[in-house]
């Protein structure tokens, strides 16, 4: 039966010392505590959460901030390994793809130096013509030198178009190894030597390589976080600096060869995932351990690790 519109609420709720109230009224000195809206019947209408000091407000929003980056890192890592696994079957596909991309590219830098090779012939004639004039005691005509100058000029673009084709060629080529290197780390079998199950050990990889442990019920990651913070602590080179229920944090680096390791409570489609974070000092050395085979390896051992500690639980 529902309540009557009129019915008188009544307020329960625990101040700092465990002692609990109820009021038809919240004294201002009260109102900082979270409260239940009770009905005559003592059925709670509303619960309101106490108030967020100004340290947890803005701890919520370095976690959100957080969150948002964590999660554009995993949706775009799977959007990428998607169209990997959907484009080619095998590393043989690729390699020949590879190939393929190459002759091409090949065979337009023949076009470019066989350009710069036709202008620099047609040079070499001008040259030779204006030399011919002048020890022939004439001048020069204006269009030669004219046309001289537009050969060199031809001839520092086309070299100009090589250097870039150059650089596209070994762009193209690193990039299409590294997604060579990422399809045989999503099809290759796990460390029990199962045979490969397609899109389903692909993903557990892909959770590998991006530090994500993705937990089987909220029991489960109870436990997963605390095995996380051990984690954390054990890879970190910073101290403490957030500890909450949904995010760990170490403090940030301050030396080039620091490692400063957070965790984060994250929900996707109603599955709770614990997302582990590298953070290095911002310089050339610091970038280049963040992107390096230690951090990454670092990454590759945080659900694995937490999956053998649960194990061992059991």
């Amino acid at each position: 039966m529902a309540e009557p519109a009129y019915a008188k609420k009544m307020y329960r709720w625990v101040d700092e010392n465990g002692n609990v109230y109820f009021s038809d009224q919240v004294p201002p000195d009260q109102v900082k505590h979270k409260r239940e809206t009770l009905s005559e019947k003592a059925r709670v209408l509303d619960v309101l959460e106490k108030a967020k000091t100004a340290e947890q407000i803005a701890q919520q929003k370095r976690l959100d901030a957080l969150r948002k980056e964590q999660e554009k890192i995993i949706a775009k890592q799977n959007a990428n390994d998607k169209v990997l696994l959907s484009t080619f079957r095998s590393v043989e596909d690729m390699n020949k793809a590879l190939n393929n991309k190459m002759a091409s590219l090949d065979a337009g830098q023949k076009v470019i130096e066989g350009n710069i090779e036709r202008i620099q012939q047609q040079l070499q004639q001008q040259q030779q013509q204006a030399a011919n004039l002048e020890r022939g005691g004439s001048k020069i005509p204006p269009k030669l030198l004219a046309d001289i100058a537009a050969s060199k000029q031809q001839i520092d673009a086309g070299k100009q178009e090589l250097l870039r084709h150059q650089q596209d060629r070994q762009t193209t080529e690193k990039e299409f190894k590294a997604d060579i290197a990422r399809f045989q780390f999503l099809t290759q079998p796990n460390n029990e030597g199962k045979p490969n199950n397609g899109e389903s050990l692909a993903a557990s990889n892909a959770r590998n390589e991006l530090g994500l442990f993705v937990c089987e019920d909220p029991a489960q990651c109870k436990k997963a976080w605390i095995i996380a913070a051990e984690f954390v602590a054990a890879h970190s080179t910073t101290g403490q600096d957030v500890e909450s229920e949904k995010l760990i944090m170490r403090a940030a680096p301050q030396k080039d060869d620091d490692l400063s390791l957070s965790v984060s409570l994250l929900e996707h489609n109603n599955t709770l995932q614990i997302f582990l974070d590298i953070r290095c000092r911002q310089s050339s050395i610091g970038n280049e351990l963040c992107s390096g085979a230690k951090a990454q390896s670092i990454r590759q051992a945080f659900a694995p690790f937490i999956q053998s500690s649960l194990a061992a639980q059991q």
